[in-house]
């Protein structure tokens, strides 16, 4: 899908965002370095993840269900963070503008919640007999799911929804040469979200993958759901009165014309 490296929305400094980020990168650098001081007598990364992140079965026999929240903030390794957290930044400030602070945060968690949500309900339509024969890759009830993508399909989910029409500029790398083209963001989140829905499809199949396809469906499609309840009550006023505004104009400009027109004749 290429990288972005801007997009034309308005937004302010997003210190919601920022901080999420912060927050990310210090936890990934302490699972690594200094495992320990996330989980009391951890001694590697992976045994980290293996107590942080959501491991599916046990959240279903209502066990560990803290790793609903804490897998948000774990990643398997600096590509899964990087390629998260720039798509965080760019699309989570203009959409942290449009909320406020504790809207934002509390929308990126419930997004992150239902990323979970639809990621357990995935498992279940997969056919048992891949669950129980598979050896290529491994039973996705007992695989640990971690990493902040499903939250972060929810902040697309609401760009979509507050700016459709911005223009987002990608770097595409083909072998050593970038290509960069523009977008509409209705149409580059159009079209993510439709190799996410035929990966997710596939993988009902039986073709499970590593990436956890249906949590972003989830997560973007909790986004469209919560975006226009999270909007900053000021801002939306704005926007009504931008509108009421601009009808009486359309209004105004139309009477104007057909009474030109029947005054020429």
């Amino acid at each position: 899908m290429g990288i972005p490296v801007s997009q034309t929305a308005p937004k302010r400094t997003p210190v919601v965002t920022l901080s999420l980020i912060v927050v990310n990168v210090i936890v990934f650098v302490l699972s690594h370095l200094y495992p320990s001081l996330l989980v009391p007598g951890a001694i590697d990364v992976y045994e980290v993840q293996r107590r942080l992140a959501m491991i599916p079965i046990a959240v279903v026999r209502g066990e560990r269900l803290w790793t609903l929240f804490t897998a948000m903030f774990m990643h398997g390794d600096i590509i899964h963070l990087l390629g998260n957290m720039i798509f965080l930044f760019f699309f989570g400030g203009p959409v942290e503008s449009a909320m406020g602070r504790k809207r934002f945060l509390a929308f990126y968690i419930l997004c992150g919640l239902a990323a979970d949500v639809f990621h357990l309900l995935s498992i279940t339509f997969i056919p048992t007999q891949y669950l129980l024969y598979r050896e290529l890759v491994g039973n996705p009830w007992v695989t640990p799911t971690l990493g902040a993508s499903g939250a972060i399909s929810g902040v697309m989910g609401a760009y979509l929804i507050y700016y459709p029409r911005s223009r987002v500029t990608m770097v595409y790398p083909i072998w050593i040469i970038p290509f960069i083209f523009t977008l509409p963001a209705w149409g580059y989140i159009l079209i993510w979200f439709i190799y996410q829905l035929i990966m997710g499809l596939v993988s009902l199949l039986g073709f499970v993958s590593n990436i956890a396809f249906w949590a972003h469906i989830g997560g973007f499609l909790a986004g469209i759901a919560l975006a226009p309840y999270f909007m900053d009550p000021f801002i939306r006023k704005q926007i009504h009165f931008y509108k009421k505004t601009l009808r009486e104009l359309v209004t105004s400009a139309e009477y104007e014309d057909i009474y030109e027109e029947e005054e020429f004749y």
